[in-house]
């Protein structure tokens, strides 16, 4: 293994280890850290949507913007860019958000289940590749959004400044921000843990950029596998974590299995659209945060539409539970699909024109 491989393997253990102490601390199970679950929670602590059990202003996030942002100052990464057709990547959010919560997890969460047994996870990746490979497809015949242009560093630092909002409202509750008082959303490790976990985090993601669509993306595009190394560490620091930190946690199946439902068909497809949109916009919804938290524009619109996702989801019934995937989630999922298509074949052809 080459010097950087094993540096970003370290670098996704250490992300493997403290999901696991979230989960030890108060997370809930096979949920130390999940993105596009966390956007969900802090949409709902916003009232974009009522369901009680998934309302929390979620501090790993909070952190993980920080830190990622600390960082890219330090390391002069930060630079305010965008204008690679924003609107097309707002809906592309949305999407992405819909299809991670038919799931019910982003692809790093996906990761935490497999590690815990969860063998609809398991479907969930082999969705995820599918999803990755379409997007091959179209990156291969020139598909493009086109290239990002400077731009003020105000723009750069909208995300920042809504985690420093956020951290106030966290702090203070005014009446209007929204708290679960059962369910996932009042599942939480304190908020100093989560805090200094999701710092860390964000520091991590922002030096290795780790990312679970461009792991998967590049070993079968250019057969390279160095972020898949980071991938590997979070596996087998969350595998092990299962096995010592939580007590027999390791539970390998498809029943029985928290915050997760075994409709198989939808597992896979929920997860083909999440792996598809994330090679569509160069980043997986973690990948996302931390690319908006070091001044890209574009990125901050992807994270709106994850979050506006997440509220339509719940809003319309789209969301699964531990029940199944409903009707309305299944619909989702296949328009998404078509539309997602769409979009790629459309911008792939204009970019063969445009060049």
């Amino acid at each position: 293994m080459r010097k950087e491989n094993i540096k970003i393997f370290i670098g996704g253990f250490i992300i493997g280890i403290i999901g696991i102490l979230l989960m030890y601390l108060g997370n809930p199970d096979n949920m130390g850290i999940c993105i596009a679950c966390f956007w969900r929670d802090i949409a709902g602590a916003l009232g974009l949507h009522r369901a009680e059990v998934v309302q929390y202003i979620r501090p790993e996030i909070i952190g993980i913007i920080g830190g990622a942002f600390i960082s890219s100052i330090i390391s002069k990464d930060f630079k305010g860019r965008g204008g690679s057709n924003p609107a097309i990547r707002f809906v592309l959010g949305v999407f992405m958000s819909i299809g991670a919560l038919v799931f019910l997890g982003c692809p790093l969460r996906m990761i935490f289940r497999i590690a815990a047994g969860d063998l609809n996870a398991v479907i969930g990746l082999l969705g995820f590749i599918f999803g990755v490979l379409i997007g091959i497809f179209f990156l291969k015949r020139g598909y493009s959004l086109g290239k990002s242009v400077k731009e003020s560093k105000l723009v750069g630092m909208i995300i920042p400044a809504l985690g420093v909002i956020l951290l106030i409202f966290l702090l203070i509750k005014p009446a209007f921000i929204f708290f679960s008082k059962e369910g996932p959303g009042s599942m939480h490790a304190k908020i100093i843990y989560s805090l200094i976990g999701g710092l860390i985090v964000g520091v991590i993601l922002q030096r290795t950029r780790i990312c679970t669509g461009g792991a998967f993306r590049d070993v079968f595009l250019i057969k390279d596998m160095h972020f898949l190394w980071g991938i590997i560490g979070i596996f087998v620091a969350a595998l092990l974590g299962s096995l010592i930190l939580t007590k027999g946690h390791l539970n390998i199946g498809f029943e029985n299995q928290p915050v997760a439902h075994n409709n198989t068909l939808w597992n896979f497809l929920g997860m083909t659209l999440v792996g598809l949109i994330a090679v569509l916009l160069g980043g997986c919804p973690i990948r996302q945060t931390v690319l908006s938290s070091e001044g890209d524009g574009d990125a901050t619109v992807t994270i709106f539409g994850i979050i506006l996702g997440s509220a339509i989801a719940h809003n319309f019934g789209l969301a699964s539970s531990a029940e199944g995937a409903t009707a309305n989630g299944k619909i989702a999922v296949l328009i998404c699909l078509v539309l997602t298509i769409i979009i790629a074949y459309t911008m792939t052809n204009f970019s063969n024109k445009e060049g």
